[in-house]
């Protein structure tokens, strides 16, 4: 088992920045990948950014290249989302999620993750 918990989300305006923090505990070691995801609500969750547990490859959703930063401490055994130059458009309930992709297509997909966070509410305002 994988317990995930998130924190950090609030209100912020537009411009802005927030960190948002996953601590991981339990049987972390068998998770390859820490992804965060985000949703509105009426819509699917979508990739934000991922990062493995190892070897610190990242991949990251379109809109959030170059805003969005993932970064993990593996000591604390938490991961990072780094998130500058916040628009409205961000507003949503991120989420953290940990799992084994083996792919590149498979991390964009949340049905590759075995274990979710209860997600954290960010709000961007105009």
């Amino acid at each position: 088992q994988v317990q995930l918990v998130e924190s950090g989300g609030g209100l912020v305006q537009a411009g802005g920045s927030l960190r948002l923090s996953c601590a991981a505990s339990g049987r972390t070691v068998n998770m390859r990948v820490i992804s965060w995801f985000r949703q509105v609500p009426g819509k699917e969750r979508v990739l934000v950014a991922a990062i493995t547990w190892s070897g610190a490859t990242t991949t990251y959703g379109d809109s959030m290249k170059g805003r969005f930063t993932i970064s993990r401490d593996n000591a604390k055994n938490t991961v990072y989302l780094h998130m500058n130059s916040l628009v409205p458009e961000d507003t949503a309930v991120y989420y953290c999620a940990a799992g084994s992709p083996y792919s590149n297509p498979a991390i964009y997909d949340t049905r590759s993750y075995g274990y979710w966070g209860q997600g954290t509410q960010v709000t961007v305002s105009s």
